[in-house]
């Protein structure tokens, strides 16, 4: 099962991803993405570590970004690739069947290439601006996800999208509309006095969509 709300880490003012990917834990966040970039495989397996035992300890799925050896090692529920990253094909032989894998899109023939990859979820965006990525796409933006969405539907593709990409809760609906699965937020979870208060906030919009 694809959770429609996915927390990307990023690492608070104070403290580190795994500081962030608890607090949005005990906030009830269900999952979560740890995404540690320019940093060696070696380095990152730590966190990957503590990041699991951490989604385990709150009932939660843990997405490695980057890194499929990483993401078995663990015993993750799945791994996160880029555009650049490796290929679904050869990271499925490393991680296997049973745990999922996540590919980025930024335009519906990346869509296309994911679908025909096997990806489980595609995210795609980005929706805004965003410092948390280097080498930002093209901005997807509102009007572009109705765009894409309407063509996802049109050739019939099942696959769960995510929107990504500096959202903010205020952003939900409108982009819910689109067709969109879910969205993954970072900054808008990160740094935040009542996390639990945003959280709700966030999880509130989906409800609202679905009655």
């Amino acid at each position: 099962m694809i959770h429609p709300l996915q927390y990307i880490s990023q690492a608070p003012r104070t403290g580190t991803h795994l500081d962030a990917i608890e607090t949005v834990l005990q906030a009830g966040g269900k999952w979560i993405q740890l995404r540690i970039k320019n940093q060696p495989e070696a380095e990152v397996l730590p966190f990957a570590k503590a990041a699991q035992a951490l989604c385990e300890k709150y009932g939660a799925k843990l997405i490695v970004n980057d890194f499929p050896h990483l993401a078995k090692a663990v015993g993750s529920y799945g791994v996160h690739l880029g555009l650049q990253d490796m290929p679904i094909a050869e990271a499925r032989k490393i991680i296997g069947a049973t745990q999922l894998i996540g590919g980025t899109a930024n335009t519906f023939e990346h869509i296309l290439q994911r679908v025909a990859e096997g990806a489980d979820y595609i995210g795609l965006g980005p929706f805004r601006f965003t410092r948390t990525k280097e080498n930002l796409s093209p901005i997807v933006g509102l009007a572009g996800y109705h765009k894409l969405m309407e063509k996802v539907r049109r050739v019939g593709i099942n696959t769960p999208i995510i929107a990504i990409g500096g959202i903010e809760a205020a952003d939900i609906p409108a982009i819910l509309e689109t067709g969109i699965y879910g969205v993954a937020v970072s900054a808008a979870l990160t740094n935040q006095i009542q996390t639990s208060a945003v959280l709700h906030e966030i999880n509130s919009k989906f409800t609202m969509h679905s009655l």
